[in-house]
């Protein structure tokens, strides 16, 4: 998430009430920083994002816990290929948030994953109204977090990109699930990366829940692009893979500014929907509010105002 260099003077708008308000959920900083939350600087405060799960159990696990982690990228990797082959429907909402806790601000788009006639896997914007958000714009890293990054699936060949460190054993819910933390070895120029937690089913050996942030933000002031801390959640979808059906980021962006940008604290809330998981080769069509939309071309899918603009230098 970029600064916009309009509206400037939102930043005068702070007052001490939202001063207050960071003070109240910075109290969850000791909690979060605990499952890997690492940031060089301070370009954030994060939201709670969940009560919290069960007791967790420090006992070390029965099988080692290399062998689990190898166990369940390889059960990562299953799930990719087979979610390569399902048709489903996302809705994203990113929403900037005022100092009354009112939103003041909405990206909204809602997309398709289909295949083409010749079979290949696409996407298809069913509805995108234009933005209105005015204190901040949606950069590249956004979509492409929106579009790969909050599903997370640590498969065998990216598990070799991560120092993870088994953590425990706790319930999500009903489902008994080793706890890891993951963070990057390095960061590689134009990837995105998780630093936080996963739970792991300790039976189907596949995540369940993500917690954690995207990396790396980029904190040059003048140019910064930051996100928020998020969660998603995976259901199991025809009885064999737990597919992500909901994520949710909520944080306070601390741009810094400069270069003649002001500096100013944003709050940012994220809402990814994915619904509607068919798997390919069934018959469908593209519903949206009780109507068959149009088919459209890929110039057609997004108002102008929608494409990442570049960031102010």
């Amino acid at each position: 998430m970029s600064k916009s260099i309009r509206n400037l003077t939102a930043a005068m708008r702070l007052s001490i009430h939202i001063f207050r308000y960071i003070l109240a959920v910075a109290l969850c900083l000791g909690g979060l920083a605990q499952i890997g939350f690492t940031q060089d600087k301070d370009s954030f405060t994060p939201m709670p994002l969940d009560a919290g799960f069960g007791r967790i159990d420090l006992t070390p696990p029965a099988t080692p816990a290399g062998e689990i982690v190898k166990k369940f990228a390889a059960r990562e990797s299953e799930f990719q290929e087979a979610l390569n082959h399902y048709t489903y429907r996302r809705v994203a909402r990113v929403q900037t948030v005022d100092d009354d806790n009112k939103v003041d601000g909405e990206y909204y788009q809602v997309d398709d994953v289909v295949f083409d006639p010749g079979g290949k896997r696409t996407e298809r914007t069913v509805y995108a109204p234009a933005s209105t958000l005015e204190r901040v714009m949606m950069s590249p890293s956004d979509l492409q977090d929106i579009q790969h990054g909050y599903s997370f699936p640590l498969t065998t060949e990216e598990v070799t990109q991560y120092d993870i460190k088994y953590v425990g054993r706790q319930k999500v819910d009903e489902i008994d699930c080793y706890v890891f933390e993951v963070s990057p070895k390095q960061i590689v120029k134009g990837h995105r990366y998780l630093d936080g937690r996963i739970w792991v089913d300790s039976t189907d050996l596949q995540i369940v829940v993500t917690n954690g942030r995207m990396v790396p933000d980029d904190t040059r002031h003048g140019s910064e692009d930051l996100h928020p801390p998020f969660m998603t959640w995976r259901q199991q979808i025809d009885g064999k893979y737990w597919f992500p059906v909901y994520t949710k980021g909520e944080g306070i962006l601390h741009f810094a500014g400069g270069h003649g940008v002001m500096a100013q604290d944003v709050h940012i809330r994220d809402i990814i929907k994915y619904t509607d998981y068919k798997r390919f080769g069934s018959t469908s069509r593209i519903i949206f509010e009780g109507q068959e939309a149009p088919q459209q071309t890929p110039q057609q899918k997004v108002p102008q105002q929608q494409v990442p603009q570049q960031k102010p230098q």
